[in-house]
């Protein structure tokens, strides 16, 4: 086992963990942060992206040593009362059906925002490829993203 500290949605915290654990199971197992989801387990969907440091990282494929010392953002810790101008126009834009890879998605999404305030369709597109929706909204995704950026 190895002690690994680092902070989660701003508390910090400190896990004992088999070395080598993905950062995704210490999250949801260990943290009770449930709303990062286990999908592919390969780093493939983007169910699992959460904030390290301020990058969308897939949790699935990061060692828990990784991050030590630095700062994570789950999806619970992007805007707890669900204020986060993506959050709201996820809503408008009636984004989710099955709601899976929501978290991730708008993770995803708020890392471009977060460094473009202004993006064009072809850089969502670009940015938010990798990040897979099995139920098809992609077209409402551009334009929850597209109407964050004006409301933000």
């Amino acid at each position: 086992m190895a002690s690994v500290a680092f902070s989660v949605n701003g508390e910090s915290v400190k896990v004992d963990v088999t070395p080598g654990t993905p950062l995704l199971w210490v999250i949801r197992e260990h943290l009770k942060l449930t709303g990062t989801k286990f999908g592919c387990g390969g780093g493939f969907c983007g169910a699992c992206t959460v904030h390290l440091d301020g990058a969308a990282v897939r949790s699935c494929q990061t060692p828990v040593e990784k991050a030590g010392g630095r700062k994570i953002t789950t999806i619970e810790g992007l805007s707890p009362t669900s204020e986060h101008p993506l959050q709201k126009a996820w809503i408008a834009e009636q984004v989710p059906q099955c709601g899976y890879c929501q978290s991730g998605q708008i993770m995803q999404a708020a890392t471009l925002l977060s460094k473009n305030k202004n993006p064009s369709r072809e850089q969502i597109v670009r940015h938010m490829d990798g990040n897979i929706c099995r139920c098809g909204t992609y077209q409402r995704i551009v334009r929850a993203i597209q109407r964050a950026a004006k409301e933000a």
